[in-house]
């Protein structure tokens, strides 16, 4: 037992994917960053928001680089760490890969919280990592005001593939694999009208690796065209991400998302967070949501963290893939399918 009981949340002002700069200043910022002329061998790269980069070493083999961190979503140290890490590894299951090694990316204030947190931080980091088939390889670490924690995630992925964000076709049927409303159950834990013990559902959520891949029997691995992960700008801005970079519409049957069971009484008790509103504000011009209700509209804006993913398949495939998913991935369901392109890029029915 630690002697030292401490609520990470209360030492940051906020946490998680909420803390992400929202999506529409960066978008604002990057263009106006002028980027090296690309290598042919570079297949994917930030333009259309992939999860990560793939970068093609030979005929057989591509590598997949991404990075990810952020500041406490939830008070234990060793939850958190394996949340970030799940997070993190996350972004190589979304394009298709297996990860292969990972390091720290660590901001710790060093006078203000006591070692064993770090301590209990990287040990729930390095078991996620070890239950992904990964190496922990080493990282960095800085002298910081708030503690921050992330992985740095190298993984391989066959050229031929790779899921992207450009891939979703007409006719495609839409699966997501977690349910949503992480950011209104820990928005509740960060204002300590909820405890960890009242968000069990979510915090086994979030730290469940997305790993589909070993669970879709390798014969339905070519239905699945495109596959994005949903975290910080929420189901709406990652699907809109989706079908545009695809030029492409979803139809998301809204009833059919799957959530967890006291969203609603999360979001009707005002327990938001920033993003909400940015991802809202983000996503508006390009997504039709009238038909829904106030609480449906929040649901679709909630920043998750760790979430799960969204794939574009063959239609008919979606419900042999559900089933093998369902598996592993409780709450998966077929919550939409692909348009061509219309008007808006995603309507919500």
């Amino acid at each position: 037992m630690h002697p030292e009981k401490i609520a990470l949340t209360q030492t940051v002002q906020k946490g998680g994917c909420a803390a992400k700069v929202a999506a529409a200043e960066l978008r604002r910022i990057l263009q106006q960053v002028s980027f090296p002329v690309a290598h042919p061998a570079l297949m994917v790269d930030g333009r259309y928001f992939d999860d990560a980069a793939i970068y093609k070493i030979s005929e057989t083999t591509a590598l997949v680089q991404t990075l990810d961190f952020f500041t406490p979503i939830v008070d234990t140290p060793k939850l958190f760490g394996a949340i970030a890490a799940a997070n993190a590894i996350s972004d190589v299951y979304a394009m298709g890969g297996r990860p292969a090694t990972a390091m720290g990316i660590l901001a710790f204030p060093l006078t203000m919280l006591p070692e064993h947190v770090i301590v209990d931080v990287l040990q729930g980091a390095s078991d996620k990592i070890a239950e992904a088939g990964a190496n922990f390889v080493g990282g960095h670490s800085i002298d910081d005001d708030t503690l921050k924690f992330g992985l740095s995630v190298t993984g391989f992925v066959h050229p031929q593939q790779v899921w992207t964000n450009t891939g979703a076709r007409a006719g495609d049927h839409l699966i997501l694999t977690k349910p949503l409303g992480t950011g209104t159950m820990t928005a509740g834990v960060k204002r300590q009208q909820l405890g960890e013990e009242d968000i069990i559902e979510a915090l086994d959520s979030m730290m469940a690796i997305n790993n589909v891949i070993d669970y879709i029997p390798p014969g339905l691995l070519a239905s699945v065209h495109a596959a994005t992960d949903i975290t910080g700008f929420g189901f709406s801005g990652h699907a809109m991400q989706l079908a545009n970079a695809s030029n492409a519409t979803f139809h998301i049957e809204t009833g059919s998302l799957p959530r967890f069971n006291n969203v609603f009484h999360c979001l009707e008790n005002g327990f938001l967070t920033r993003a909400h509103r940015t991802n809202a504000e983000y996503t508006t011009p390009h997504i039709d949501d009238s038909k829904l209700d106030t609480w449906h509209k929040l649901l679709i804006h909630d920043p998750q963290t760790s979430g799960g993913l969204l794939l574009s398949v063959a239609p008919d495939a979606s419900q042999a893939l559900i089933q093998a998913l369902c598996s592993q991935f409780r709450s998966a369901a077929l919550v939409g399918t692909v348009q061509p392109r219309q008007d808006k890029v995603v309507y919500f029915a």
